[in-house]
């Protein structure tokens, strides 16, 4: 898997992601507390609050973004949002009042909102072969992962020799190195076959997502991922510290077990997608999910908390990592970074509407209810994408023909006229997947 790590741009790339995701982590934390410093018991509802802006700023402005990014200089667009994150984080600090932690939170999340998708569609122009590009999404499954392990263990470590305001001055130096890594490399330029305008821009990744198969399959998958990763972020120290009683650090352990199957999975998946389609692989670990859920209804101890994570980890995983192959094949270069704020937008969606309902379902009917509820949407879910995306979608070639287009036109001159196949995205000359 490592050997991807070869291509120079690549690894520099990657090691920008890694360095900013620990400095993100390192601001989840310093943000709970600063949420106490400022509003003591009420510091719960900040953090809700903040968390609500982040989805919302993911949402709205990640397509947005995207429009905008075709038009200008990919290096210094990422390295303007890095350097905007940085000055964010060096702020926060000097807040002394609520709606300021609002005001930097929503300016930081979109600077974010900006960045992901447009450094993700940058990816597989870098890393051109689908076996690298498989690698490449597996090392940055297993860097999210790490980073959910490693920063808060760093936070501890740093919070036993400096105040929690100096985490905020830990994640603006980790976006400063990110930004120098993201310099220092020569990056593609972005695409523009036909110049649009900016509604037709914003809206684009999500037409041809919504008019493709196993994108519109993909989209239900993320809400069976939102279902069970809900469950697990929401609901793990209810479990673990009123369900069984046990002190906060096992709250810790829960969520690594639930990291160590997807960095097990996401570990695996080069070798599995090499012999199984990301059709198979995906449904599977959707599957496995449900069959997590369900089985968690009989939950009765911490041991088998354990496990039941672990195991919803290698089916999030599963799901999610070869996401990226999907993106890839389903769209030309130029319109890879609209595609990708896409499925960055859709998938929050998801989870702004599993989060409140892992939530709420826990605290009104308990935690086997939630269980079943959880398992249910999800299995709804799987049934949507089965549906949806069908193995006949997956041909290398799918026929169709052009009644519209003239006899000379060039698309008809490097195909055969009238009926003919070839690989098929969705672009201005193919607007809806033939039936």
């Amino acid at each position: 898997m490592f050997d991807v790590l070869s291509n120079k741009t690549y690894r520099r790339l990657f090691f920008a992601q890694i360095i900013a995701l620990i400095g993100t982590g390192l601001t989840t934390v310093a943000l709970g507390l600063l949420a106490f410093d400022l509003a003591g018991d009420q510091a719960g509802t900040v953090l809700g609050t903040a968390l609500a802006i982040k989805m919302a700023a993911y949402i709205g402005v990640a397509p947005v973004a995207a429009a905008f990014a075709e038009r200008l200089p990919r290096r210094a667009m990422l390295v303007s949002l890095d350097l905007i994150r940085a000055l964010v984080a060096l702020a926060l600090p000097f807040v002394t009042e609520i709606w300021q932690v609002y005001l930097l939170i929503f300016v930081l999340q979109s600077a974010s909102a900006a960045f992901t998708p447009t450094f993700q569609a940058i990816i597989p122009e870098i890393l051109p072969d689908e076996a690298q590009y498989t690698k490449a999404l597996s090392l940055a499954r297993l860097a999210y992962d790490m980073e959910s392990v490693i920063s808060p263990i760093l936070a501890a470590m740093l919070l036993s020799i400096i105040s929690f305001h100096s985490l905020f001055a830990g994640t603006s130096v980790g976006f400063f190195i990110s930004a120098l890594l993201v310099s220092s490399v020569l990056l593609p330029q972005a695409r523009v076959a036909v110049r649009r305008g900016i509604y037709d821009r914003t809206t684009r990744g999500l037409r041809i997502f919504l008019a493709t198969p196993r994108l519109r399959g993909l989209l239900a998958l993320n809400l069976a991922v939102a279902a069970a990763s809900a469950m697990v972020i929401v609901n793990s120290v209810v479990l673990v510290q009123s369900g069984f009683a046990l002190p906060q650090r096992f709250t810790a352990f829960a969520l690594a077990a639930f990291g160590a199957g997807s960095m097990m999975a996401a570990w695996a998946l080069p070798r599995v997608l090499a012999r199984l389609s990301d059709r198979t692989a995906m449904i599977s670990g959707a599957g496995l999910l449900i069959m997590g859920l369900s089985v968690g209804v009989y939950l009765s101890d911490y041991r088998q908390m354990l496990l039941l994570w672990w195991m919803l980890g290698l089916g999030y995983s599963l799901v999610q990592t070869p996401g990226g192959r999907l993106l890839r094949r389903s769209a030309h270069a130029e319109d890879r970074p609209a595609l990708f704020a896409a499925q960055f937008a859709l998938s929050h969606v998801c989870w702004l509407l599993t989060y409140p309902l892992a939530g709420w379902l826990s605290a009104n009917f308990g935690m086997s209810q939630t269980f079943a509820s959880l398992a249910f949407v999800a299995t709804l879910a799987l049934i949507a994408c089965a549906s949806l995306w069908r193995p006949e979608h997956e041909q290398p070639a799918v026929v169709h023909e052009h009644p519209d287009l003239p006899g000379g036109h060039p698309h008809l001159a490097r195909n055969k006229a009238g009926m003919h196949g070839h690989a098929y995205v969705i672009d201005d000359l193919h607007r809806r997947w033939p039936a």
